[in-house]
């Protein structure tokens, strides 16, 4: 027994510091092999998927189980799609949509953080509590609610508009009875509508991040820009924006990326894909690959398109997260 403790030691002892430091090293990734294995399987496979239907033609199920042969086509899918007048139509709409409720729901949400931080604890608790629940409402039963809400028939805001008195009505909007008024027909108004919901559900999580950083900020630079004479838009511009400033752009990028692949409230909104004046990538792609007849190899070049763009964005991202790193 002596023996052997005498051996372990004298092994232990020749072990040089950086060989010790190598075989400690390699425990962070050890750890993160089971995370990197699920990662794989759950995203990274998929993806893959997506990316090779998009080199080949494919317009059957039967082609996707394996019965037929996949022709190749090369990047004749992405030629056909960069080509297509009607894809620059649908990449602005995207972009501008994505433009629009980034800046609105930064807007709302930083003046609901700043509202929450002003409150007193009980009720800015109260508060946070409630706008969290629109964070914490599904997306699906969010934008079925809203949908009841336009409603032509028996939604709320038709009744509003049938309660405004005749002439007030006529006068303003040209027309007095707005029982079956279709609020989604008209592009401009459906985007408006879609832009409501979005915001909707978006801001509070942008309020709370505001939030948390407005704790951040040492109350002595605040209290002394209030002495030399400064209002409360200068205190915040001044002093309470650069300090916020890394946590305002983490929040822009992550609105971004959530922005550009907004589905499920278009889909449900509009009621389908078939009014392609409204269209975006993802909504677009879904509307190649699986509306008949079947275009799978088009919709996953849209796809892989799309994925491209949020990776450009995603690695803005992450450079201002190192950045920050090294800065701190």
């Amino acid at each position: 027994m002596t023996t052997l403790t005498k051996a372990t030691g004298e092994a232990a002892a020749r072990e040089t510091p950086a060989r010790r430091r190598r075989r400690v090293d390699r425990l962070p990734y050890l750890l993160l092999l089971p995370c990197l294995a699920i990662i794989g399987v759950l995203l990274l496979w998929p993806l893959g998927q997506v990316v090779m239907m998009s080199f080949y033609k494919l317009d059957s199920v039967r082609q996707l189980r394996g019965d037929r042969e996949w022709p190749w086509v090369g990047l004749a899918n992405y030629a056909q799609i960069l080509g297509d007048p009607f894809f620059r139509t649908v990449l602005r709409n995207t972009v501008l949509f994505a433009v629009a409720n980034v800046v609105l729901t930064m807007i709302l949400g930083t003046l609901v953080g700043l509202l929450l931080n002003r409150l007193g604890k009980k009720m800015a608790t109260f508060v946070a509590s409630c706008v969290m629940l629109a964070w914490a409402t599904p997306a699906l039963t969010g934008t079925i609610v809203w949908k009841w809400i336009f409603d032509d028939t028996s939604g709320l805001v038709t009744w509003l508009f049938n309660k405004l008195p005749d002439g007030l009505s006529t006068a303003l909007f040209g027309r007095s009875d707005w029982t079956g008024y279709g609020w989604f027909n008209d592009p401009l108004l459906f985007f408006a509508i879609l832009t409501l919901v979005v915001v909707w559900h978006s801001f509070p999580f942008i309020a709370v991040s505001v939030l948390a950083g407005l704790k951040s900020v040492p109350s002595e630079l605040q209290e002394a820009a209030r002495v030399d004479g400064a209002g409360p838009w200068r205190v915040f511009w001044s002093v309470t924006f650069p300090i916020l400033r890394p946590v305002f752009g983490i929040l822009v990028v992550l609105s971004t990326i959530w922005d550009f692949k907004v589905f499920t409230q278009q889909f449900v909104l509009a009621g389908g894909t078939q009014d392609r004046s409204t269209f975006m990538l993802s909504i677009y792609s879904y509307a190649e690959a699986f509306s008949p007849p079947p275009k799978y190899g088009l919709g996953s070049s849209i796809a892989v398109i799309l994925t491209l763009i949020l990776l450009v964005v995603t690695g803005v991202y992450v450079r201002m997260v190192l950045r920050q790193e090294d800065e701190s």
